[in-house]
């Protein structure tokens, strides 16, 4: 997925359509520019600070200079949606029909907006979590659908039963789902998804499920996708791309896998999105995608040292940390420290003590419940943590 883009007021006298005025501009652009202004360590953004493995980059710049340059194949490149294929039997014993049941797309957010696109249609309910990763709004508000979010309230973020069976209806079309969960790093339970398959069955709607932060899963738990679940496979689209699990994030290759006539209608629609993107990237992520279980096993290792190391340095600065078990983002309360305001807070974080963060109102309806809940990015090299953690350090006096 691309950096969280979150609904901002309304554009007076624009020549943009109402249902995406609230889509044109983001507090992210005012945090990076106050972090570029100051020189702020931005843990708003969520991206690392390196890049992945030697080996795709290697073999992106042996396809580019092997003369892969031109269009690929609509659906994607077949080694790629064969890689796919493969990694899904691997980690989840899913079998995947590479030629009719994968698509490649440009990120995961192309994946998401042709699925809802190609699916609802105007009136169509689309039942969704908030706090919630932006297109998911915006890619609803495309296609004239209505959003129904269901909380995730802290600390422990899980899912209200009741809540979340009054969100469905007769028009509910789609529950688009986003486990492991950004921004809260949450990690849905088996009961949670056995709950959500059964309502989803019940009003029969098509599950979309975003995975993108799949590998990045801690404290021994493990992801569940939806489709692994029994009669799902045959009503979910599941999403994921390399941007996360590769440290590619600029790339934007992702990929769809679902039974033909829902990857089918997807693909009609992404024709007219991007047509299509990345060809010698795609190669590339399909080597990569084959790497040994000790890539996989390393890079969930260092994220979780990541988060732990952001986490001590967060609770030092007096701020409360809700736990995080998948992602590389992790919540805190800046109401310990009399900020009752996020955004505020997020707005003289670089200019006190040099760090960037972003609230997480911005990503809800319901603003007033996580008014005072910011988020912090841990996908940073060791020093840069260390160094953010220290600065943070000097919060507490900063704000006396």
């Amino acid at each position: 997925m691309t950096e969280t883009r979150s609904p901002s007021p309304p554009v007076a006298n624009s020549a943009l359509v109402p249902r995406m005025r609230p889509f044109t501009s983001t507090i992210f652009a005012e945090i990076t520019a106050l972090a570029v202004r100051t020189g702020a360590i931005n843990l708003g953004q969520g991206f690392p600070d390196t890049d992945g493995p030697q080996l795709i980059l290697d073999e992106a710049t042996r396809a580019i200079n092997g003369g892969a340059n031109q269009y690929p194949p609509g659906p994607g490149v077949p080694e790629l949606r064969a890689a796919v294929a493969e990694h899904q039997k691997r980690f989840y014993g899913l079998d995947v029909d590479a030629d009719s049941e994968v698509l490649v797309t440009a990120g995961a957010t192309e994946a998401i907006a042709a699925t809802i696109l190609a699916l609802c249609e105007a009136g169509d309910e689309v039942v969704t979590f908030e706090p919630y990763y932006d297109s998911y709004a915006a890619s609803i508000a495309l296609a004239g659908a209505r959003r129904r979010t269901v909380r995730l309230r802290h600390p422990s973020f899980t899912v209200d039963a009741d809540e979340l069976r009054a969100a469905f209806s007769e028009r509910t079309r789609v529950v688009l789902l986003n486990s492991p969960h950004n921004p809260t790093g949450k990690v849905f339970s088996r009961a949670e998804l056995e709950l959500i398959a059964q309502l989803a069955v019940e009003h029969d709607a098509i599950v979309v499920t975003d995975e993108v932060y799949e590998h990045l899963v801690f404290d021994d738990l493990k992801h569940i996708p939806m489709s692994t679940l029994p009669g799902m496979a045959d009503r979910t689209v599941t999403i994921s791309s390399a941007g996360k699990t590769f440290s590619v994030t600029g790339w934007k290759i992702g990929w769809l896998h679902g039974r033909p006539e829902l990857v089918a209608a997807a693909r009609a629609v992404k024709q007219f999105l991007t047509f299509v993107s990345g060809g010698p990237l795609q190669p590339a992520v399909a080597a990569a995608l084959g790497l040994g279980d000790e890539f996989y096993t390393e890079l969930a290792g260092s994220m979780q040292r990541k988060r732990d190391l952001l986490v001590d340095g967060l609770r030092a600065a007096g701020l409360d940390v809700f736990p995080t078990s998948g992602t590389y983002f992790v919540i805190t309360d800046a109401a310990a420290l009399g900020f009752d305001d996020g955004i505020e807070l997020c707005q003289q974080l670089p200019d006190l003590i040099g760090v960037a963060a972003v609230p997480v109102s911005v990503f809800c309806d319901d603003k007033e419940s996580t008014k005072s809940l910011v988020r912090f990015a841990y996908c940073k090299r060791d020093e840069v943590l260390r160094e953010a953690a220290e600065r943070l350090s000097r919060l507490r006096h900063s704000l006396a």
